[in-house]
């Protein structure tokens, strides 16, 4: 827990799935904090003057220390408040959950945001992509009778993970593609389900039908960036 004394804030924004993973780590450690949404199109002075390198959220104040990036974040959190580790002991465990945190979010995250952004058959080699990351993960829990990916309790690898359960199926409706089969991927299926039923999960989600109307919004305004762009650029589900 962190005492009374002890300053805690999270700069974020409502819809963030990088946000939440951070709140859900500080939910299941049991500290108490302060939470300032941030308008991320109109960004503030204060998230200016505490991230004038990436200028994005999550940004987290710890007794005037600050913290970026919720990969980061979340091993800060880990490393300050010893109460329900969320890394493995074991130095290749760690690694490992490290590994498919990076591969989760730089293959899986961007290639489905490239799919439901874009049309013809870059959406083909996307989606293409999108599944194949997916049966990669699916491949790696496919055996193992562990109700979490961090075992018996929720871990790092969980939340940096945890949006393959909720937000992940907002964006198939909203982009119209097909990505988590429960015929085809039956252990990533059960696992998103004891995921977001977990209490410190699932009363800190955002509403899904704002969520739709959100991703509506932006997948139509990267779509029009995309058509516009240079062929080389490529658009980042990075900006919430």
């Amino acid at each position: 827990m962190a005492s009374q004394d002890e300053e805690v804030k999270l700069l974020g924004f409502w819809v963030s799935p990088f946000v939440k993973r951070v709140e859900w780590a500080l939910k299941l450690k049991g500290v108490e904090y302060e939470y300032v949404e941030e308008d991320i199109f109109n960004k503030s002075p204060k998230l200016l003057e505490l991230n004038p390198v990436l200028q994005k959220v999550p940004v987290l104040v710890h007794d005037e220390k600050v913290i970026l990036e919720s990969f980061l974040i979340l091993e800060y959190v880990d490393e300050t408040w010893k109460q329900c580790p969320l890394l493995p002991q074991h130095p290749y465990d760690r690694a490992m959950a490290r590994f498919w945190a990076k591969f989760a979010e730089e293959v899986l995250l961007e290639s489905t945001w490239m799919a439901v952004c874009s049309q013809g058959d870059e959406k083909e080699r996307a989606l293409k992509s999108a599944i194949e990351a997916l049966e990669k993960i699916e491949g790696e829990l496919k055996g193992k009778e562990m109700k979490y990916l961090g075992g018996e309790r929720i871990g790092y690898l969980d939340l940096a993970l945890g949006w393959i359960s909720y937000w992940l199926p907002v964006l198939e409706e909203v982009g119209s593609v097909k990505i988590v089969d429960s015929a085809r991927f039956p252990s990533t299926t059960a696992w998103m389900s004891n995921f977001v039923e977990h209490p410190a999960i699932k009363h800190r989600l955002p509403s899904r039908d704002e969520m739709v109307v959100y991703y509506q919004w932006r997948i139509k305004e990267t779509a029009s960036r995309i058509a516009s762009a240079p062929a080389s650029a490529s658009p980042s589900a990075r900006k919430d």
